[in-house]
Order: structure tokens, then sequence, then C-alpha cells
């Protein structure tokens, strides 16, 4: 079995907050987690709960209080292992008189790369991210969406075997996010392994193999998404429209409830085990219409809120006094 791409344990931070007397705040308490080679894993968590100290912890823009993390079996800010890695921060800034290809061209610099490969590199990911017409444009001119295109070129332009991805969905319209997506398991299929953090369970039921849930700086849950218990199915909500009056008498014994959306229109509400295949097969057959159907599952939201209980009574850890490194 290979090693992790991956490995953090026991991995802490603490932060001075206040200004006469500082105080230590924990924002990551003892983090341990694997990530498989090859993996897309999702580390999924409310706005502040750790997410993007672990990615700069991970990155050595911050430095752990106590514990450790190794990248592709090699401790975080080896040399070699930089080469190695791709990075997109969560809001990533840029110096805004640049255009896109010059920028690009700065960083397959800082990488050693030759002239010849740099317009190669360069050409390739501009046109992987669907920017390769503003390529002269210059940044201060992009939109929040397209600035987001750009971190992930610079992420991507040296071929990361590991790729770090801070909220990659966030400023992306619809069009975005599903081009993302797409990049995502594009680069997962070629072997690379992808680490992305995130706030919407959506992201992470579309990309992720393994996932880890983390609140208010503590791990809560860990493993693979299909076996965690949180978000098995719970119910399935049917939309119909255009059900006969008939028909609609026979769903109402069937059905856990009925709710009239609009006039043609109805919401039902049926047990995880009740087959909606065999209700719709008959739904449509006295003429009804499909509109959608979903399963019904936890919220990301109730599963922090019943973790971060389970951990505690739902606040923060504090930091010893005399923790700071």
């Amino acid at each position: 079995m290979s090693a992790p791409a991956i490995r953090t344990h026991e991995l802490t931070k603490d932060f001075p907050v206040g200004f006469w007397r500082p105080r230590p705040y924990r924002a990551l308490d003892r983090l341990s987690i694997d990530v498989a080679q090859g993996d897309v894993f999702g580390f999924l968590g409310p706005n502040g709960a750790g997410k993007t100290t672990t990615l700069k912890l991970l990155m050595q823009l911050v430095f752990p209080t106590s514990g450790d993390a190794e990248i592709l079996g090699r401790p975080v800010g080896d040399v070699s292992v930089r080469r190695r890695i791709g990075y997109l921060p969560e809001n990533p800034y840029f110096y805004d008189h640049l255009t896109a290809e010059e920028l690009l061209d700065y960083y397959g610099r800082l990488f050693g790369m030759s002239a010849a490969e740099r317009r190669t590199r360069i050409g390739a990911t501009l046109d992987r991210l669907g920017i390769a017409a503003e390529r002269r444009l210059q940044l201060r001119k992009f939109s929040k969406g397209m600035l987001q295109r750009v971190g992930l070129a610079q992420a991507l332009l040296n071929d990361p075997e590991v790729i770090f991805l801070d909220e990659p969905m966030s400023g992306l319209d619809p069009l975005g996010r599903r081009d993302v997506r797409a990049l995502i398991l594009e680069l997962r299929d070629a072997g690379h392994t992808i680490f992305f953090s995130s706030h919407i369970l959506s992201d992470a039921e579309t990309l992720c193999s393994r996932v880890a849930i983390v609140a208010k700086g503590r791990l809560a849950a860990a493993g693979r998404l299909a076996d965690m218990r949180e978000f098995a199915v719970q119910g399935w909500e049917l939309v119909m429209a255009n059900v006969p009056a008939a028909a609609l008498d026979r769903v109402r014994a069937r059905a856990r409830g009925v709710t009239t959306i609009a006039a043609d229109r109805y919401a039902i509400d049926l047990a995880p085990d009740a087959r909606p295949e065999d209700l719709l097969r008959d739904l449509t057959a006295a003429g009804a219409t499909l509109v959608s159907l979903n399963a019904v599952r936890e919220t990301l939201e109730d599963v922090f809120v019943r973790r971060v209980a389970e951990i505690g009574d739902g606040a923060r850890p504090s930091a010893p006094a005399g923790g700071q490194r």
C-alpha cells in the first residue's frame, strides 16, 4: 500500500488575540488525517472552522504550535516537495497591472521553466481554464470569477502531483462551477491528488471519494462520504405535475405527505424504503409529468451541529496559556 499523499498528525495552531494582554486562541486542535494518492479529498466545514488555517499550515504560510504534517512522504516545506504541489488560496490576489500571460510567465520562471516550456504551458493552461482570449488583458479588468480561473491556472502551471484548492468554486457562476468540477475530475483521472476545502456539501457529493468534516477547530468526522451514516438517504422528494385527481388519492395512501406547490404541481414526501421508481412509473402511466426526484439527506449544517455537540458543549477549545510558538 502506497504512503498517503498528505498526512497530518495532531496538527495544532494557536493565535494570540487581544491587545494589552493577548491570550492564545486555538484555531486548529490536534488534526490528524490521511489523504490517499489519487484521491479527491473534501475538507468540509462552516466558515471559521479551521479549513484555511489547515491549508496555510500545509503551505507553511503559518507554522504549527504543535504536531506535524507531511506531503508526498516529506515534511511540509521540503524544497523538493514544493515543486510537486499547486495551491489556490481562498482569495487570490495578484498584481493587477500584469496580464494573465505575464503573471503565469512569472510563476513559470519561479519554477525554473525555460522560455519555450513557459510558452507551451501557459497557452495550454489558459486554454484549459477557458481564458485564453483574455490572456493579454490586465488582471485589474477581470471579474472575480475570471480571477479565480487565473488562480487555478497558476496552481496547475507546474503540472503538480498534489493540488490544494481553498474554496475553488468561490466567485464562479453556474457554468464556471461546472467547468471546475469537470476539471477536478479530469485531474483525478490523470492520477493527481486533489485536496479542496468547501462549506458546500453538493461539491463534495459530486467530486469526493473521502471527506473530513471540521467544526470549531476540531475533526468532527472523516471517511468515505458514501459510508457516513449522516448522509444516508432519509427519504425522497418527488415533484410531479399534471397529476390526475384519482392518481393523487392513491399517492396519499403511499406517501408520508403530499404538499401542493401550485394548482397542478405536487411535492410528494416518501420514506427511504418507498421505492420512488415504482410510484414514478405509476404516476407517469396515469399521465403525470416528472419535475424532479431528490434524495433527502441531512444537511452539512445539521451534521455540524450534532457532531460539535458530540465533541463537547459546542465551544471552540481554548489553548493553554503559554502555548505559543
